[in-house]
């Protein structure tokens, strides 16, 4: 008997840690697979070197519709996608970035802050995807 109730304790306890994950996907966003260094010693990157700045990069194949770097203190970073994470990547997706605020191009007054990824304004309820990424000496790895 004790055998049985162990048993069905231990079932009812690993259903109760089943994963989250269905309410963290994003439907709006495909997942994508990628890696990126950024050299903090180019000059294009300049802005980096100081608080409080951003960068986007647009290039093909890193993130969705590109990456959103925020530079917190020279040891800590956040990066997140640079797409609106409430509607579908289309042509217009792609977040407008002034100071800690992305906007949305597409008609919309989504609008999110590049420190946490937070939502400040609009509709849908879905934060900025955000990125992993750390500081190995002058060189930032970006992946997801």
């Amino acid at each position: 008997m004790k055998k049985i109730l162990f048993i069905l304790s231990i079932s009812l306890f690993i259903i109760s840690c089943s994963s989250d994950d269905n309410r963290s996907n994003n439907p709006n966003l495909p997942s994508v697979s990628f890696t990126h260094t950024v050299n903090l010693d180019l000059p294009q990157f300049n802005d980096l070197d100081f608080p409080g700045n951003s960068e986007v990069i647009g290039i093909e194949g890193v993130g969705i519709k590109g990456v959103i770097i925020y530079n917190v203190d020279n040891t800590l970073y956040s990066a997140f996608e640079l797409s609106d994470p409430n509607i579908l990547p289309s042509d217009c997706s792609a977040l407008n970035v002034t100071g800690i605020r992305a906007e949305s191009n597409c008609g919309n007054d989504n609008a999110y802050e590049i420190v946490n990824g937070q939502q400040l304004e609009g509709e849908g309820g879905f934060p900025l995807l955000r990125y992993q990424i750390r500081r190995e000496g002058n060189i930032l790895v970006i992946s997801n």
